[in-house]
């Protein structure tokens, strides 16, 4: 199985709601680590899984929705709890969509500091 991967590093703000989460209920920001990883068995007639500067284009497009931005005010989170989960799948089916490749195994890890992250994809 082949792999290609690449990686994004940004800031964006949120405030979790629904719940006593105590500081985490208020405005701050996060340093994320968006990691992506796609899989599959076949290349194409160049030997890629996927172009790397079509998969970095996708996710510097995606990434740039979220940079800078309250999360909660963002359409993709609209009634969302703007959780690193739900934005590890909103991410996901951004790229997805992007990048249109039905039969690639993509993932998505992200991560909100240094030792937490939640991911999404195909087991």
């Amino acid at each position: 199985m082949y792999q290609l991967g690449t990686h994004r590093e940004f800031i964006a703000r949120h405030f979790l709601i629904g719940g006593d989460f105590g500081a985490e209920n208020f405005e701050h920001s996060h340093g994320y680590r968006l990691e992506v990883i796609l899989r599959g068995a076949e290349l194409d007639v160049h030997g890629y899984l996927v172009d790397l500067n079509e998969l970095e284009s996708a996710v510097e497009e995606v990434v740039a929705l979220y940079r800078e931005q309250l999360l909660n005010e963002t359409p993709a989170f609209s009634g969302l709890n703007p959780s690193i989960e739900h934005f590890s799948r909103i991410l996901h089916h951004a790229l997805t969509d992007r990048l249109g490749r039905g039969t690639l195994n993509l993932r998505v890890k992200l991560w909100e500091n240094h030792r937490d992250w939640a991911g999404y994809g195909p087991e």
